[in-house]
């Protein structure tokens, strides 16, 4: 048996591609397990499966590596993957008797681990897989994890969720400590913004709105400060979010002091083994930002 303090739980998503919303879930989750010693667990839930790809090219400095290919292809062989959670625990009348250990959890380095994609997630939104019981899955796989003596005892667990609103996303948003969105500097942040909230409070609807977080990724500065155009854009997402915490009645925040910056080393930051050593502040103070609407 794990401690009994459950895991804190972060969903990065957003529906407009090229953000870095699979680039934020990693440097997260790696700066977290690196700097902080806490045991984090990532599960990337995009069928695209860009996260699981790269990690999978991470320990080989770009070329695939074997151990994590043979445990990847004996996990699906055998049926132990995200996918055959969800088809085991939405069997009419079936117990939800899925084990939990590392054939399912693949160990990255020793405080981070890693539950990967597949492509059956594609075909997930054509099952006929019923919403409101989909709703308490991943609120019930983590019970399994959090109660296995067979993996670690997690801190925090990060979800690279798909670039839309699926049932697994639901399951994941109904249950989570914090929605994480990274937004560019540019016209359609602000308007994606507003969309986003609005969207995700009619989805989750009528459970609550769980605590959201707006941030600037992909920062550009001059003297090691945002662009007046980066400001500009940073102020208009400010204001949406503090309209539709007063007029609708969501928990936005938008984190205007923990930016992180554009840098090119940071396309390389999960296949290259780690965050660039000079965005680690960036994303300390992410964390710290992220910290302090949790509490």
């Amino acid at each position: 048996m794990t401690g009994n303090k459950s895991p804190k739980t972060i969903a990065t998503i957003n529906f407009k591609g090229g953000v870095g919303k699979t680039t934020v879930t990693w440097c997260l989750a790696d700066t977290l397990a690196t700097y902080s010693n806490s045991s984090v667990l990532m599960f990337d839930l995009d069928a695209q499966m860009s996260l699981t790809q790269a990690v999978g090219l991470n320990e080989d400095s770009g070329s695939l590596h074997a151990a994590f290919g043979g445990w990847y292809d004996k996990s699906v062989a055998d049926r132990r993957t995200i996918f055959d959670a969800i088809d085991q625990y939405t069997k009419p009348g079936a117990h939800f008797d899925f084990p939990i250990a590392y054939d399912f959890i693949y160990q990255i380095a020793k405080k981070l681990h890693f539950v990967p994609s597949v492509e059956d997630l594609y075909w997930l939104e054509l099952e006929v897989f019923d919403r409101d019981q989909m709703k308490d899955f991943m609120r019930r796989l983590l019970g399994k994890i959090h109660h296995s003596s067979k993996v670690a005892d997690y801190e925090y667990v990060l979800f690279d969720c798909p670039p839309s609103f699926t049932l697994l996303s639901y399951s994941v948003l109904s249950c989570c400590d914090l929605v994480l969105i990274p937004v560019n500097p540019d016209f359609f942040a602000s308007r994606g913004v507003s969309l986003l909230l609005n969207s995700l409070k009619m989805r989750i609807e009528p459970h609550p709105t769980p605590q959201i977080a707006v941030f600037m990724n992909k920062t550009k500065t001059w003297a090691n400060s945002p662009t007046k155009e980066t400001a500009f854009y940073m102020r208009q997402i400010q204001q949406i979010c503090d309209r539709a915490t007063k007029d609708h009645g969501i928990r936005a925040a938008f984190f205007d002091d923990a930016w992180v910056r554009e840098r090119v080393g940071i396309k390389r930051a999960i296949t290259g083994g780690g965050v660039p050593t000079e965005l680690v502040g960036d994303f300390q103070k992410l964390w710290s930002a992220c910290l302090g609407v949790m509490k």
